[in-house]
């Protein structure tokens, strides 16, 4: 569903990243390695949020460079600081403004923002002011406010990075359940345990790619 083909990406004189080429199929991926590895840059060239400065990314078919916004309306993104994405008073409000273009009518919006707000934990918060949540229970608003979108691809960029323990341990269990494909930058390496597949990227470059276990190992060994 996700590929990369020789992809270079160059900003001013340093490479970020250097010739990528990878199939993604699998349910659940995740990516790590050091600040200024890569990760982050490869995670926005999935929805179009970054270009290649030459290579291809192709998403469902698509390439970024030609059918960025197509691929928007089937890629979600989760940013880190899940404050980025609120962007209206109330939490149901702000699952709502997610729907603005999508023609549905008032009763489908409010059936909609109820279904996904009740699916994960925030039905009792609908007229909540959205900014005077938890941590936590913001990175689930700015969850519920990308699925409620029914996208078909997910990328999250270090989802746990502000949470405590127990909010991480909700977004950890969020993620086995979720039917779409994920894609998640992460330092929480706990995070991975369960999941199909790990990239490492090392100063732009993918330097491990396998099964968590020995993707992880390669990591901390890398770090040492």
């Amino acid at each position: 569903m996700i590929e990369f083909t020789d992809v270079h990406v160059r900003l001013g004189r340093r490479d970020v990243l250097s010739g990528i080429t990878l199939s993604l199929t699998e349910r659940r991926v995740g990516v790590v390695g050091a600040n200024g590895s890569g990760k982050s840059t490869l995670a926005r060239l999935i929805n179009g949020l970054a270009m290649p400065t030459s290579g291809t990314v192709t998403v469902l078919g698509h390439d970024t460079r030609r059918h960025a916004a197509r691929i928007r309306r089937e890629v979600g993104f989760l940013f880190t600081d899940p404050d980025a994405q609120i962007v209206m008073p109330t939490v149901a409000e702000d699952v709502a403004f997610s729907l603005r273009r999508k023609g549905l009518s008032a009763a489908e919006v409010a059936d909609r923002v109820e279904q996904v707000l009740s699916r994960h934990g925030l039905a009792d918060h609908a007229d909540h002011p959205a900014h005077q949540l938890s941590g936590g229970q913001k990175q689930l608003l700015a969850l519920c406010s990308v699925l409620v979108l029914e996208p078909r691809i997910l990328i999250m960029d270090e989802p746990t990075t502000l949470l405590d323990l127990r909010h991480s341990r909700v977004v950890a269990e969020l993620l086995a359940e979720l039917p779409q494909q994920v894609v998640v930058v992460t330092h929480d390496l706990g995070l991975l345990d369960s999941f199909d597949r790990v990239l490492v990227l090392d100063e732009g470059r993918i330097v491990a790619d396998g099964l968590p276990s020995s993707a992880i190992d390669h990591y901390r060994k890398l770090m040492s």
